[in-house]
């Protein structure tokens, strides 16, 4: 694996090798590092995992903008994954460049999709057109593509495409910080790309959660991983993950941190090290 620096701008293509863009790596209330949202790109290929509040700040920061994304996938709904969704939906209905593209592709389950919007989306986005009886619905902003169920155990599992990008899609507990299962969890989704790089967003520290991934798929190189600095709340503790064995760790990047993460030493702690937004991570 290569990282790369950023360039002059935003790069949405390159030459057929995996890539993640960290937009951002720090956590919901992070000033200094954005949110934690990431640009897959392969090929002519590209997916935007989450869509926070700063995301289309941060894309303006590296001189360019959320407008060039047309594809998305959303791990769950707090807003530093999936804030800045309006602003995409309203730019691509109505900005200046609304003839340009056409609807972003959104790989979202039905299940999910309801919930996102109806809870989330629907307030700022459904009432600014009446026509035919009706209001604005996720359909007028966003092209579905719905992943195909897999698997039911031990959690639900899925597969979908974006282009010549597989993606696994599985389940996770992050909220409420006292659920024992995913079962009882909100929702809540992980990744695997090409079932190389593990990005399980925002989870509790859950060892059942690694150790079935990485049995299920032994391609696995290297992941990124949540993580925060104090004990309890809804994000794996950095001292949790430091008990992790390592192999795991010598092959696992941190992410979504707190603006004080120079006070830790990853790499001193048998990580990886952690991840650095304005980044291409090329994984060849």
């Amino acid at each position: 694996m290569k990282i790369k620096p950023l360039g002059k701008t935003v790069r949405f293509e390159n030459d057929g090798e995996l890539e993640f863009f960290f937009v951002g790596t720090g956590s919901a209330f992070s000033k200094r590092f954005f949110q934690t949202n990431v640009l897959i790109i392969k090929g002519k290929d590209h997916l935007l995992v989450d869509c926070g509040t700063m995301c289309p700040y941060a894309f303006h920061t590296y001189n360019s903008s959320v407008e060039h994304v047309r594809n998305f996938l959303i791990t769950h709904s707090h807003a530093d994954h999936m804030g800045g969704l309006e602003e995409v939906g309203l730019l691509n209905r109505y900005g200046a460049n609304r003839d340009k593209y056409a609807k972003p592709s959104f790989i979202i389950t039905d299940f999910y999709k309801k919930i996102l919007w109806e809870q989330s989306l629907r307030g700022g986005m459904a009432y600014g057109e009446f026509t035919n009886g009706r209001h604005l619905t996720f359909e007028d902003y966003f092209t579905q593509i719905k992943p195909e169920h897999i698997s039911s155990s031990p959690r639900p599992l899925y597969k979908s495409r974006c282009g010549s990008i597989d993606l696994k899609i599985y389940r996770t507990k992050h909220i409420p910080d006292n659920t024992g299962s995913w079962r009882t969890a909100f929702y809540s989704c992980g990744i695997l790309v090409d079932e190389r790089i593990l990005f399980p967003g925002d989870t509790l520290f859950d060892i059942e959660l690694l150790n079935m991934m990485l049995k299920r798929y032994p391609s696995i190189e290297w992941i990124f991983h949540d993580c925060q600095f104090f004990p309890g709340g809804i994000h794996a503790y950095y001292g949790e993950l430091k008990t992790l064995p390592e192999d795991i760790k010598k092959n696992m990047f941190l992410c979504h941190y707190g603006d004080n993460m120079e006070q830790f030493n990853a790499e001193a702690d048998g990580f990886a090290g952690f991840t650095h937004r304005g980044c291409y991570y090329n994984f060849g």
